[in-house]
């Protein structure tokens, strides 16, 4: 296992959090280094607002060459708007621009109104997001009362539902892609509406694999880390979050192959894989070496990406 220059030896894998409320995704990952003593190599899966709980993948180590990954997983998200009110962050923590009555608003309204956010759609960003214009951060800008135009963005929203009608509140249900801003959709839906509406509470329950009624708060990894197992037994193997993809196991010689970059014929019972399937491939022994595709017409593996662990995982193929 790799060291570091000073400190624990560097883990591999990832770590499902909750992130509380009230603090930013990087306050979250700066308790999480303070915990486990991971200093290097050690990141977050998708920035989340202050005002927002819930799933925040941590990644560590060789785990963070799977990040990509992590963050364009589908997501779902659990949150309150508050109808008839809109603020200047399209939430409770903005100031409020406007109010407006919902007299004749009905959940007949909300539903029909639903399906328009629904697919691929152009979503317009916060003015207070992370998104950078000309190298900065449209929050610092629009802090510093900077004007500035915000492009639309092409986002996927597979599925809203509504959970609760209770005017002012709403509840909704969201499952979406990489990028998607709860708070625009709740805005925007208050404009649809012809009401407004702001995010109230907002919650991320599930990134990918990750769930978050299996998540545990730093608090939680805090006292892992004070027992005799230490906050390790809350660490995944990297290639946990590729479970869904199928395995092949390789010998020797394929291996040393992998693990330089180069690519593998195929084996005959694996010909019914799709062109460029991903698979998860493990050494005779058990361990992960790599995340490869299957290239039809050379009949053969190609790496995309490659690993170098010194354990076999729980989760390789059966030999």
């Amino acid at each position: 296992m790799a060291k570091s220059k000073s400190g624990p030896p560097l883990k591999n894998g990832f770590v499902n959090l909750y992130k509380p409320v009230g603090i930013t995704s990087m306050d979250a990952l700066r308790q999480v280094k303070r915990i486990t003593g991971q200093r290097n190599k050690v990141g977050h899966g998708g920035t989340m607002d202050p005002l927002a709980r819930g799933v925040l993948p941590v990644c560590f180590g060789q785990a963070t060459r799977l990040m990509d990954f992590v963050v364009g997983g589908r997501k779902r998200y659990k949150m309150e708007v508050a109808l008839g009110v809109s603020t200047t962050t399209y939430d409770a923590e903005g100031e409020t621009i406007d109010t407006r009555s919902l007299d004749g608003i009905t959940r007949e309204q909300v539903e029909e109104a639903i399906p328009s956010f629904i697919g691929v759609i152009d979503q317009l960003p916060p003015v207070y997001s992370a998104l950078k214009v000309q190298g900065q951060r449209m929050y610092k800008l629009a802090r510093a009362g900077v004007e500035f135009e915000r492009e639309p963005r092409p986002v996927e929203i597979y599925d809203v539902r509504l959970v609760e009608f209770a005017p002012p509140k709403l509840i909704l249900e969201v499952d979406c892609g990489k990028g998607a801003y709860m708070r625009s959709l709740a805005h925007d839906l208050g404009e649809t509406l012809g009401c407004g509406g702001h995010v109230v509470d907002l919650v991320r329950l599930s990134t990918g694999r990750f769930h978050a009624d299996e998540s545990i708060t730093p608090a939680q990894l805090e006292e892992a880390a004070a027992e005799t197992e230490g906050w390790e037994k809350h660490l995944h193997p990297i290639d946990w979050v590729l479970k869904d993809l199928r395995s092949v196991s390789v010998g020797k010689q394929a291996e040393n192959f992998l693990r330089n970059g180069q690519a593998v014929s195929l084996a005959s019972q694996f010909m019914d894989t799709a062109y460029l399937e991903a698979f998860r491939a493990y050494s005779s022994d058990g361990r992960f070496l790599a995340l490869v595709r299957f290239d039809r017409p050379a009949n053969s593996w190609r790496p995309v990406k490659v690993f170098q662990l010194d354990s076999p995982s729980p989760f390789a193929p059966e030999s």
